[in-house]
């Protein structure tokens, strides 16, 4: 059993963890998945590159393909799909039958009341890969010193501690940031633009 805990301890392994939650945070910060959901959306004009899921227009070509129906309720609406993050929305193009998808700014669809916070957020985040960063390069100044220097282990030792210190709080940092950027969202998803009201949404992977 204390072979076991002594492993579990090991400076090495703690590195690896670190560098690993490191990696998937970098990953996650510039990754436009933190929500996804859909948008409820009337349907758009017919078009020669749109022949479905539209309303008719004469003159289109092949406007023989075109089926035109009394639709009421959500027959009359299409629900194109959305992804966003910290930086960018990407939302499904509507306007032809190829799926395409089309990306923009996420502070451009902000509230100007949200836009301090959504930057704040963003602040959090980035401190909270920049700690863990930190705490990385503590961690492995801590191997060389254990490699290289076995007789100086109490400064190994204090690395490690400002090493968990700095993980630590990279973590309440990056907490807080995610619950803000979540409550920037909700604020955008209720009082932003016309063209973007979601119609459902929910946590994608990289939140």
């Amino acid at each position: 059993m204390k072979a076991f805990v002594k492993k579990m301890r090991s400076p090495r392994l703690s590195f690896l963890q670190t560098t690993a939650s490191l990696f998937m945070a970098g990953f996650a910060l510039l990754s436009s998945f933190w929500c996804e959901g859909k948008q409820k959306v009337p349907k758009p004009l017919c078009s020669p590159v749109k022949h479905q899921n539209c309303i008719p227009v004469p003159g289109v070509a092949n406007a023989t393909n075109i089926q035109f129906s009394w639709e009421t309720g959500d027959d009359r609406f299409v629900f194109p799909t959305f992804h966003t993050g910290l930086f960018l929305i990407c939302e499904e193009n509507i306007y032809k039958d190829a799926w395409e998808e089309k990306c923009r700014g996420f502070y451009t669809l902000t509230p100007g009341s949200e836009i301090a916070m959504m930057w704040f957020s963003v602040t959090l985040e980035i401190l909270y890969v920049a700690l863990l960063m930190i705490s990385c390069s503590l961690l492995s100044v801590q191997l060389c010193i254990r490699t290289f220097c076995p007789s100086t282990q109490r400064c190994g030792q204090l690395l490690n501690a400002f090493a968990a210190l700095s993980t630590v709080l990279g973590g309440l940092l990056g907490m807080v940031g995610h619950m803000m950027f979540m409550q920037v969202f909700q604020t955008t998803a209720s009082m932003g633009p016309e063209d973007f009201k979601p119609h459902s949404y929910g946590y994608s992977w990289a939140f």
